[in-house]
């Protein structure tokens, strides 16, 4: 997955379960999205990924506690409205 996210992708949490390595609590919250600040291509200790991501919250994550969310669609600029010209009346 660290090949496919980048800075500024929007991510989200499915495993909130405790932490793997040390059992903590984790302050992640299943179903909601985070914004990844950084990719570190470094192993996490747990053997699962090859990358670990920091999402603001404490310090940085196993990747397999996310899933990359796909980009927002383009959305089109609002249409200019055209207003007809008024013809002005000489009197």
């Amino acid at each position: 997955m660290s090949y496919a996210v980048g800075p500024g992708d929007l991510v989200l949490c499915v495993n909130a379960a405790p932490n793997h390595v040390t059992g903590e609590a984790v302050p992640l919250v299943a179903g909601e999205a985070y914004r990844v600040l950084a990719v570190m291509d470094f192993a996490c200790p747990c053997g699962r990924s090859d990358a670990l991501l920091d999402v603001g919250v404490d310090f940085a994550w196993c990747q397999t506690r996310f899933r990359l969310l796909p980009k927002p669609k383009f959305e089109a600029k609002p249409r200019r409205l055209s207003i007809p010209k008024v013809k002005e009346t000489v009197r």
